[in-house]
C-alpha cells in the first residue's frame, strides 16, 4: 500500500481522501514556488485542493501567461521536487505577517491576514517560498514524483466580479508517474464523454446568448428525455403517497425573508423585481421550500392528516457568474424534482428512512452502483451561520445519522458543510470513470416550520409543530441529466432513450412499409421515427449513431413481404423478428430494465 508522511507526523495511504488533499495542496505551493522563480512580483490569493488536483489564484503584474507556457512551469516544478524540500511551519504574530507580506508586496495576503486573529497565524516555507497557511503538508517535496498543469481561466478576487481579475491555473500531481498516465486517459475519456459535445451531438439541448447566459433550451429530443424522466419520477412518488402541488416562478421578497434564505443568500439570486403601481417587491424564486410551506398553512391540519408529501417539478433561478457557469451541471434556471414532506416528530424517522430507499432505487435503476452517503453537519464553532435552536439541531442530526446506520450507507462525516436551516443526507455517485458527483440529498429542518408558523392539532387538541424534512432525488433534472449523458457516454438505457427505435427503409419503395411497422411501435408507447432520407443506408447509420438511438429496425423488400423487422441493437445484430414479436422484444426489454429486484 502507497503512503504518505505528512507534516504533523501522520502517515496516510494514497487513497485515503485527507491525504489526497494534502497532497495537492503541497503541490499548489510547489506551483507558487515555480511561478515566483518565473515570473518575479507575482501575487498570490488562494491555492486549495479541489477533488481533482489543485489551483491557485495569481496577479502575474501584467505579465503573460498561457498552455503554452505549462511546460517550462511544469520543469520547474519538477526540478524543486527533486531537490526534496521540506516544508516548514512557523508560527508568527499578526504584525509579523503583515510586516512580510507587505514588504513583499501582495496585498492580497495582507487582506487575508487582516481578517485572522492575532495569535492563530502560520506560515509554511518550502525552498525559497513562503505562504500563509494552516497546514498540513507532505514531509518532502520529493514524494511530488508526476506533475501536470491542466488548464488556465480568469477569476475575480474574492468572487467579486468588481474586483480585479485574476489568473487560475489548474494542476494535478501524483506520487507515481503511472498513475498522471492513467488519470490524463481518463481525461481523454472525460472529454469524449462532456456532456456539452453529446448533447450537441445527440441533438438535446443547447444555449443562446439571446435567452441569456446560464440558461438551457432544451430541443425536442432532449425534452423527451426530460419528460421520461419526470414520468419515471412520478409514478414512483404516486405509489408512495405524494401529492403534486404547483407554484409560481416568482415570489414575493417578504416570503423569501420570513425563510432566512433572503438574509443567507439573497445577494447569490437575481435582485427583486419592483412593481412601480403597488410598491411591491417580487424576485425569480431561488428555492422552493417557501411555496410549499405556504401550502401547508393554507388549510388546517391534524395529526391524522400527517405526513403531508408535497411534490413538485419547481423551476428555480440563482444568479451565477459567468465564469462559473458550465453545461448543464452549473445553471441559471434549474428544475429541481423537490419534495417536502410534513410529519409529526415520532414519523421522522420512518419518512426519512422513506426517502433513503427511494433516492436509492433511482440510482439503481440507472445502473448507479457506486455511492456513498456524506452527513452534513452543522459547524459548532460557527453557529451564527445557521439558525434554530441547539436542541432541534440535535434531534435533526441525530435522526440522519441513525437512518444512515439503519440502512447500512457507507458514511463520511462533514461539519460545517449542513444548510443553515438544518442538517443533510448527501449522495455522492461515482459515474464510470470514477469521478464523484453529489446528486441526491435529504434535509432535516425543525426551523423553517416555527419561522412560517406552522401547525397541526394533536390528538390531545394541542397546537403542534410538524417537522419538514427536504429531498430531492435527481437534485435538479440539468445535472442529473448531464451525469447520467456522462455515465452512460449518450448510450442511455432503452426506457430513457429520447427515440428508442429507428426505422429504416433501405428505399424508398418500402416507406409505405416502414409506416406501418412505426405507427405500430407508437400505438404500442414505443417512441420510434422514421429515417427515410435519400441517403444510403450506411450514411444514415452512421449519422444515427451520433444520436445513440439503441435500437434500429431495418425494412427492404423480404421484410415487407414476410412482415418482419432486421433488428440491430447497439450495433449489433439482433436478428430477424415479425413485427408484433418486436413490439414485445421492445417492451420486454424496457420492463427488464425498470425492473427493481
Amino acid at each position: 500500500m502507497l503512503t504518505i508522511a505528512f507534516t504533523d507526523g501522520s502517515i496516510r495511504p494514497w487513497d485515503d481522501a485527507e491525504a489526497k488533499k494534502i497532497f495537492w495542496h503541497s503541490s499548489a505551493h510547489l506551483m507558487a514556488e515555480a511561478l515566483e522563480a518565473l515570473y518575479p512580483g507575482v501575487r498570490f490569493w488562494v491555492g486549495p485542493a479541489v477533488e481533482n488536483g489543485f489551483y491557485y489564484d495569481v496577479d502575474l503584474g501584467g505579465q503573460q501567461i498561457s498552455e503554452d507556457d505549462f511546460k517550462r512551469i511544469e520543469d520547474k516544478m519538477t526540478e524543486l521536487a527533486r531537490s526534496k524540500e521540506t516544508f516548514e511551519r512557523s508560527e508568527v504574530s499578526k504584525s509579523e505577517a503583515l510586516k512580510y507580506f507587505t514588504e513583499k508586496g501582495d496585498q492580497y495576503k495582507c487582506d487575508l491576514i487582516s481578517r485572522l486573529d492575532d495569535g492563530n497565524i502560520t506560515f509554511y516555507k518550502n525552498g525559497n517560498f513562503t505562504d500563509l497557511c494552516r497546514g498540513p503538508h507532505v514531509k518532502h517535496s520529493d514524494d511530488i514524483k508526476a506533475i501536470k498543469l491542466l488548464s488556465i481561466a480568469g477569476a475575480y478576487w474574492k468572487g467579486d466580479q468588481n474586483l480585479q481579475q485574476l489568473t487560475r491555473i489548474y494542476g494535478i500531481t501524483f506520487p507515481k508517474k503511472a498513475m498522471l498516465e492513467e488519470y490524463l486517459q481518463v481525461l481523454e475519456e472525460a472529454k469524449k464523454r462532456d456532456h456539452r459535445k453529446l448533447g450537441k451531438e445527440m441533438e438535446l439541448f443547447t444555449f443562446s446568448g439571446r435567452v441569456g447566459l446560464g440558461l438551457p433550451l432544451w430541443l425536442p429530443r432532449g425534452a423527451q428525455m426530460r419528460y421520461t424522466l419526470e414520468q419515471f419520477l412520478r409514478k414512483k412518488q404516486q405509489e408512495l403517497g405524494y401529492l403534486p402541488v404547483v407554484t409560481p416562478h416568482i415570489g414575493a421578497k417578504d416570503l423569501y425573508v420570513t425563510s432566512g434564505h433572503y438574509a443567507k443568500y439573497g445577494k447569490d439570486s437575481f435582485q427583486p423585481i419592483h412593481t412601480p403601481q403597488e410598491g411591491e417587491e417580487y424576485m425569480l424564486k431561488p428555492m422552493n421550500c417557501p411555496h410549499h410551506c405556504e401550502i401547508f398553512r393554507s388549510a388546517p391540519r391534524s395529526y391524522r392528516d400527517l405526513p403531508l408529501r408535497f411534490a413538485e417539478f419547481g423551476t428555480v433561478y440563482r444568479y451565477e457568474q459567468s465564469g462559473e457557469l458550465h453545461g448543464l451541471t452549473r445553471v441559471r434556471g434549474f428544475t429541481q424534482d423537490d419534495a417536502h414532506l410534513f410529519c409529526r416528530p415520532d414519523q421522522l424517522q420512518e419518512e426519512f428512512e422513506k426517502v433513503i430507499d427511494l433516492i436509492l432505487y433511482v440510482f439503481k435503476t440507472l445502473n448507479m452502483t457506486e455511492y456513498m452517503a456524506q452527513v452534513s453537519l452543522r459547524d459548532p464553532n460557527n453557529k451564527e451561520k445557521y439558525i434554530g435552536t441547539d436542541e432541534n439541531w440535535e434531534k435533526a442530526e441525530s435522526a440522519i445519522i441513525l437512518a444512515a446506520e439503519r440502512k447500512g450507507l457507507k458514511t463520511v462525516v462533514e461539519t460545517g458543510e449542513a444548510a443553515f436551516y438544518g442538517p443533510k443526507l448527501d449522495f455522492m455517485v461515482k459515474d464510470a470513470l470514477g469521478r464523484q458527483w453529489q446528486l441526491g440529498t435529504i434535509q432535516v429542518d425543525y426551523n423553517l416550520p416555527e419561522r412560517f408558523q406552522l401547525e397541526f392539532t394533536d390528538a390531545d387538541g394541542s397546537k403542534q409543530r410538524p417537522v419538514m424534512i427536504h429531498r430531492a432525488p435527481f437534485g435538479s433534472i440539468e445535472r442529473f441529466t448531464a451525469v447520467v449523458l456522462e455515465h452512460t457516454a449518450g448510450h442511455l438505457p432503452l426506457w430513457l432513450s429520447p427515440d428508442q427505435v429507428k426505422v429504416l427503409p433501405i428505399s424508398e419503395k418500402y416507406a409505405d412499409y416502414a409506416e406501418k411497422v412505426c405507427t405500430l411501435l407508437k400505438n404500442s408507447e414505443i417512441r420510434a421515427s422514421i429515417d427515410s432520407r435519400n441517403e444510403t443506408l450506411g450514411k444514415r447509420i452512421r449519422e444515427i449513431s451520433l444520436l445513440r438511438v439503441p435500437v434500429l429496425a431495418i425494412v427492404g423488400e423480404k421484410e415487407a413481404a414476410e412482415g418482419t423487422v432486421s433488428v440491430r441493437r447497439e450495433g449489433a445484430d439482433a436478428g430477424t423478428m415479425s413485427a408484433a414479436d418486436f413490439v414485445n422484444y421492445i417492451q420486454s426489454a424496457v420492463a427488464e430494465e425498470l425492473k427493481n429486484n
